[in-house]
């Protein structure tokens, strides 16, 4: 499905371009897919100069989940000193965190296709292997635990998010906690792996210079958003791209030529 995109960016950037085959879920149970993303990444990093490549201008780059992934790649890879670092990271429209799936860009594009919002969340818990009856739960509670809501909230919140955004509607609502048992249930989910966003500081310090692409209509933007905010606030450069009018998959879409017309 990808290999067009890739032939795409490949020629445009002149660059030598790597499309990693990862398992796939559910299949092939998470964390099976970072897991083989960071044995790829380390082979090329250690035998980049095998393909005439310089081993100091490697970047990682995906789009929705593999925007997840790269961006766990990267925090992977901050402590390695036996490879070389990466020259930078290319997240479009990432998943990035499921601690609240009730920030502004949830509420307005719920319904906008291609990911609706019960759908990411259907897709998030068959990825970790969960009961996807769990999804009406995880839509309107918070299963994350009190002593870590007040350390999230530093990174996760509406109140990170620029007002301009908020523009076409936004309503905060309280979230009640689910039991115990279910939040232990749901713990894998808040692994820095599957969230980027809820790495440490320390992590996040060390990462190297982002693009972050960013679609109006998205369910997803805010993570991008609040992703934005974490690097800027650590020094971490960060070039951002917003589409205005952009929405889920238009980077896979717009390179399948006549099937599909947009302005994006």
């Amino acid at each position: 499905a990808y290999e067009r995109t890739c032939r795409h960016l490949a020629r445009k950037s002149n660059s030598v371009f790597v499309s990693v085959g990862y398992r796939l879920a559910p299949e092939h149970p998470y964390p099976t897919q970072f897991e083989d993303c960071v044995t790829a990444t380390i082979h090329f990093l250690r035998t980049a100069q095998d393909y005439g490549v310089d081993p100091s201008r490697i970047i990682i780059c995906g789009d929705s989940s593999g925007g997840t992934l790269t961006a766990a790649v990267a925090q992977a890879l901050v402590n390695r000193r036996d490879l070389p670092k990466l020259r930078a990271q290319i997240l479009i429209y990432p998943f990035l965190q499921c601690v609240d799936f009730d920030l502004p860009s949830y509420q307005q594009n719920k319904g906008v296709p291609i990911l609706l919002k019960e759908r990411t969340i259907t897709l998030g818990l068959r990825y970790v292997n969960k009961d996807i009856r769990l999804l009406e739960k995880i839509m309107e509670w918070s299963f994350i635990p009190e002593d870590l809501r007040l350390k999230y909230k530093k990174w996760v919140s509406a109140d990170h998010i620029p007002e301009v955004f908020k523009a076409r509607g936004y309503k905060p609502r309280p979230t009640l906690p689910l039991s115990e048992e279910t939040s232990v249930t749901l713990r894998p989910l808040l692994n820095p792996v599957f969230s980027p966003l809820l790495a440490e500081d320390s992590v996040i310090a060390q990462l190297p210079e982002a693009f972050i692409l960013t679609c109006e209509y998205d369910v997803l933007r805010d993570d991008g958003l609040l992703y934005k905010k974490r690097l800027e606030d650590h020094g971490v450069k960060v070039t951002w791209c917003h589409l205005q009018e952009g929405f889920h998959g238009t980077v896979f879409l717009a390179l399948w030529g006549g099937l599909l017309a947009f302005r994006s």
